[in-house]
Order: structure tokens, then sequence, then C-alpha cells
């Protein structure tokens, strides 16, 4: 994979040209974006996944929960097309893993999908007159002008550290940073330093406040209808993950008889995976992502199949972040 990489790398000078004139076109006014009266928070990342962007998002629908919130996904992986607000009869192959489980967990936001944003904002303007609307993976979706930027970028792949596709991981030049209104640098080890902290807002080299988050597991495991503390769950497993970086959530479950099966981000789980995941369970409990569990539950008896849900914690300024976003939205 590095040789192949290292082979595009010309390629990779012609995907800057594009992805930096298009932006700068959009910078200029020759491409137009289209701005909302009502507060749209976008939520994103300059590279290819990775960085936990859904937790984000659900951090800011707890934040803002005395709002009449909607969430936007294009619905990456669904098997459908055009705008779709998610009701009783939707799951992960009708709008997506992500936004399915936006709309498991939240009852009381509506969860909207469509590659078109600008006509997924207007519909949900339309339909539910929302009082925020939270974009998700839209930071390089500049058809649409949100009011407020969040840039996610993983504390271990920084995009600093990164290069543009196809070489690298970005999907567009470092300088569409300065379109951020706060950055913050995600799945941080919870003894960081504040010196490390120092040195790599200096790295980023930004105007905008930085801040630092950390991933939180659950201390309980998740089924259908029961949970149990993740310390009780002593019996040999198998750990199933189909997300972008599945290492610490691999490493915080894994126990020496554990099995472990992985797959890629967003995978389409098929009959003859399910087959395989049950022949190398032989019995055990498969235990799994919660995002992973929006594909997988209505393919794997329920008593045998559960998931660990994550949040995020801001290390440090916490309320000053929490008080931009909600000045914001005013």
């Amino acid at each position: 994979m590095d040789l192949l990489r290292k082979l595009l790398f010309p390629l990779g000078f012609v995907y800057w040209m594009v992805t930096f004139c298009r932006n700068l076109f959009y910078d200029w006014g020759w491409l137009k974006s289209h701005s909302f009266s009502l507060p749209i928070i976008a939520v994103g990342n300059l590279s290819v996944g990775g960085t936990g962007k859904t937790p984000h998002i659900e951090y800011l629908i707890r934040l803002l929960q005395d709002k009449k919130i909607a969430t936007l996904s294009r619905g990456y992986g669904r098997k459908t097309k055009g705008f779709i607000l998610a009701d009783e009869n939707e799951n992960a192959a009708t709008i997506g893993d992500e936004p399915f489980q936006f709309y498991s967990k939240f009852k009381n936001i509506s969860v909207a999908v469509d590659a078109n944003r600008s006509n997924g904002i207007e519909q949900l303007q339309n339909l539910v007159h929302p009082e925020v609307i939270l974009l998700d993976d839209a930071f390089q979706h500049r058809k649409v002008k949100a009011g407020f930027y969040i840039l996610l970028t993983d504390y271990n792949h920084l995009f600093t550290q990164d290069y543009i596709l196809p070489f690298g991981n970005l999907r567009e030049p470092s300088i569409g940073k300065k379109r951020a209104d706060v950055i913050i640098v995600t799945k941080c080890p919870s003894d960081i330093s504040e010196i490390a902290m120092q040195k790599i807002e200096k790295n980023l080299k930004v105007d905008v406040p930085v801040f630092f988050s950390k991933i939180v597991y659950d201390m309980y495991l998740w089924n259908s209808s029961q949970k149990v503390e993740v310390k009780e769950m002593v019996d040999s497993k198998l750990i199933v993950a189909g997300i972008a970086n599945p290492t610490s959530f691999v490493q915080f479950l894994k126990k020496n008889t554990d099995d472990v099966l992985l797959f890629p981000d967003h995978h389409t789980f098929s009959d003859k995976d399910i087959e395989t995941i049950l022949a190398t369970a032989k019995g055990r409990k498969i235990v799994t992502t919660e995002k992973d569990y929006m594909r997988l539950h209505d393919k794997v008896e329920s008593s045998q199949l559960w998931y660990l849900p994550i949040t995020i914690e801001i290390i440090e300024n916490q309320n000053k972040l929490d008080k931009l976003i909600r000045n914001y939205v005013g």
C-alpha cells in the first residue's frame, strides 16, 4: 500500500490543484454557497474518516438538548437516494449507520439524510422547523455555508503531518483549516500533558480556539434488552469492528482468549460475512461498536450480540467551548 501511494504521488499534485482551485473559487464567490437564516453547525475533518465525528455530533446534541435539533448527513453507504426524514420504518440500509444511530438514541431530535445538503436543509425547514441543524461530515460541502465550523483532527494523525490524496489521507490542502471556527484534537490520551497540548496547538498554526478531546468508553456492554458491566464479561468473546481506526476499541476490550475480526469502515455485512462471524464466534458472545451494531443487530441473534457505546470528553476548557457554541446558536 505504501509503495502504491508513492507511485501515485504525482496524482496528489493534480488533486491538490483541483481542490485548492475549487475552494478558491468559493472564497472569491465565483462558485456560490447557499446561506440560511437559522443556526447551522458543520462538523467535519480534512482527512478521510476516523476522527470521531459521530461522538462529537452526539456531544452537540446533548449540549443543545433544550433546542429543537435536526441532524443532516449524506447517509454514507445507504441503499437509497434523495431526502429521507427518519421514522420507524428506516434502518441502517436506508439512511446509513451513523444517522440510524442518532435516530435510535435521541428520540427528541429530527434525523435526515440527503447528499444535496441545500435541499436537505430546505426540506427540514419546511417539515420540522428546527432551531438548529447539525451537519455531519460537511466541512468540504461548500455549496452550503454553515454559520459555525468545527474541524476535527486525530491526535495520532494531525492534518499538519499528512498529505493530500492519494499519497496521503487529506481530502483538501491543510489551508482549508482557515474555514474553521473551532478545532478539536480528538482521541487524545487521558494523560496528555499541558506541554503536549501547547506544542500541538503551536504546530497547527491557527488563529481560532483549539480544544482537546478523549474517548470515554461506557462501563456497560449493551444489547437489545439488557446491559452488563464490561468487567463482568470475563468469558472468551469475539470482537468485531468495521470502523476506520479500531485499534483503541480492540485494545480496551481484548483479553488473551478473545478473537478479533476487522472489516472496512461502514462495511456492509453480507450473508457470507455473517457466516464467518458466527463460525469464528463458535457460540461465544460477539461484541462490536455501536455503529456496527446498527448494521448487525437484525442479522445476529440479539442475545449473542453486544455493543460498547462511547462518548467524548473535552479535556480542558469545556465551559469555553460550550459557551462558544451556545453563543452562536443564541
